[in-house]
């Protein structure tokens, strides 16, 4: 880092009741060059296509860089990455190699997806070292990169203490704690793991704390572990020319068939599709499949290796339908995420919130289809109220096929290579394998994700199966490498 000056300064260490102050929302839209950002970060995030703030990175990101504690109450889709991230990289010093900001998630999924934003908005940094520490893989290797020294750590809570328990982990020198979706990781039962995480910090550090929602353990947390913090709320409902909500009656016995007549009358290039049960799940992916359409599940019987290649296949825009319970999504941010389907309704108003908010994001524009029974209006009356609004309601016969006799196709196909970071594979040696050696063009490679030990990409399906022979065939990074197709 070329300046010193965004360093926040230490806050007052002693605990108040709550939050000091609550912030109405700005309007978004202000340029980030009004930040007191390095002009070298101010150029990378033109670079990345970041040129103006949203509503949640205008009212928080002022405040964070002069080193408040904040509590900020954002939806999802909303730009709180860039909104903790940009902070907590202008606090570091980047000669120490020591841990000096830590990001908890509730899902591997998501710390991975804040992992590689952070890695971009980083990139005007010279050196700055980025590590994940997640379960689902083995502690050692974690333990090795450790031992080389990081600037920033991004994990889930449980991974986080087994790291500290074991003393491979240090957070002596911490300047910055976030908690990323502190409501979701409260849910999912980790409130003593964040206790025990927290109390292993300096207590002369700068706290950020984002949550879509603001229960009564998210309040509890604050007044434990913040100090003096200052409280923004942008709870304002998904914008209705964004996200087009309509509601659908059914009938119990036809509700997996009208998910059908959505998909064929709308045709979204990927879908998100919510269940209830696990077995709703794999009753709607196997009606999909037997239909032609690439459908995978996503839910908690789910081997993590499994997990992550369906999630891979989705990002990598290969699979048409992604049929999730709630518990199973959390944490996801698929990006270009054209429609979202509610094959039940949920027992919980916020959790719909949630489910429709996955499309839409940002500056994107989406839908959101709700299938209801007649047992589930008066949960839809409590959404109509939650929203103030009535639902748009639809008449499945408004659904007329497709002109397009073929079912619904992803336009990428994802291939697997047997080897990634352990093997000094960066997606530059798989594009260019892919267009140098093999004479693909750019436009024809899609997303290349590497991991520890393998290294997904995505292909024009147009191309899969001559992709597929010619990088079995030949090398990458001078090495023959196993290749499948997923």
């Amino acid at each position: 880092m070329t300046e010193s000056t965004n360093i926040p300064p230490v806050v007052d260490p002693s605990p108040v009741a709550g939050p000091s102050t609550i912030t109405e929302a700005p309007r978004e839209g202000a340029p980030f060059s009004a930040l007191p950002l390095a002009p070298a970060v101010l150029a990378n995030l033109q670079q990345l296509g970041y040129e103006r703030m949203t509503a949640v990175q205008a009212a928080s990101l002022p405040r964070a860089l002069a080193g408040k504690d904040l509590i900020v109450q954002a939806r999802t889709g909303s730009g709180k990455t860039a909104a903790f991230a940009l902070p907590a990289l202008a606090s570091l010093d980047p000669r120490s190699f020591v841990v000096q900001a830590l990001v908890l998630c509730p899902t591997r999924e998501l710390a991975e997806q804040v992992t590689q934003e952070m890695r971009r908005l980083a990139r005007s940094q010279d050196n700055i070292k980025i590590l994940t520490l997640c379960g689902g893989t083995t502690l050692r290797p974690q333990a090795a990169s450790l031992a080389h020294g990081a600037h920033i750590v991004i994990g889930t809570p449980g991974r986080i203490l087994d790291h500290l328990g074991r003393e491979t982990l240090s957070l002596a020198s911490l300047r910055t704690l976030v908690l990323d979706e502190a409501d979701r990781m409260l849910d999912m039962g980790f409130a003593d793991e964040i206790a025990a995480v927290i109390e292993r910090c300096p207590p002369q550090r700068q706290t950020l704390l984002f949550s879509a929602t603001y229960p009564p353990g998210v309040t509890k947390l604050a007044r434990r572990f913040m100090r003096q913090p200052e409280e923004i709320r942008l709870t304002g409902q998904h914008a209705a020319t964004k996200i087009r909500q309509r509601f659908y009656e059914v009938d119990e016995d036809r509700r997996l068939q009208a998910v059908g007549l959505l998909l064929d009358h709308y045709r979204p290039e990927r879908t998100l599709a919510f269940c209830n049960t696990k077995l709703r799940c794999s009753e709607l992916v196997e009606r999909l499949q037997a239909g032609g359409i690439v459908a995978l599940a996503l839910h908690g019987d789910l081997e993590q290796l499994d997990r992550d290649q369906v999630l891979v296949r989705f990002a990598n825009r290969s699979c048409s339908v992604l049929v999730a319970t709630d518990v199973a999504a959390r944490g996801l941010d698929i990006a270009g995420l054209e429609a979202v389907i509610n094959v039940d309704v949920t027992f919980d108003v916020e959790v719909h919130t949630h489910r429709v908010g996955r499309t839409g994001r940002v500056d994107a524009t989406g839908w959101a289809f709700t299938l209801a029974s007649r047992n589930e209006m008066e949960r839809v009356a409590r959404i109509d109220r939650m929203q103030g609004s009535d639902s748009a309601w639809h008449g499945l016969d408004e659904l007329t096929p497709s002109a397009d006799p073929e079912p619904l196709r992803p336009p990428m196909v994802t291939l697997q290579l047997l080897g990634g970071r352990k093997d000094k594979i960066r997606p530059g040696d798989v594009l260019g394998a892919l267009t140098k050696d093999l004479g693909f063009s750019a436009e024809q490679v899609g997303k290349i994700s590497i991991n520890e030990f393998s290294t997904y990409v995505a292909v024009d399906r147009g191309i899969a199966r001559e992709a597929l022979r010619g990088l079995s065939g030949g090398k990458v990074k001078g090495k023959t490498v196993k290749v499948r197709r997923l």
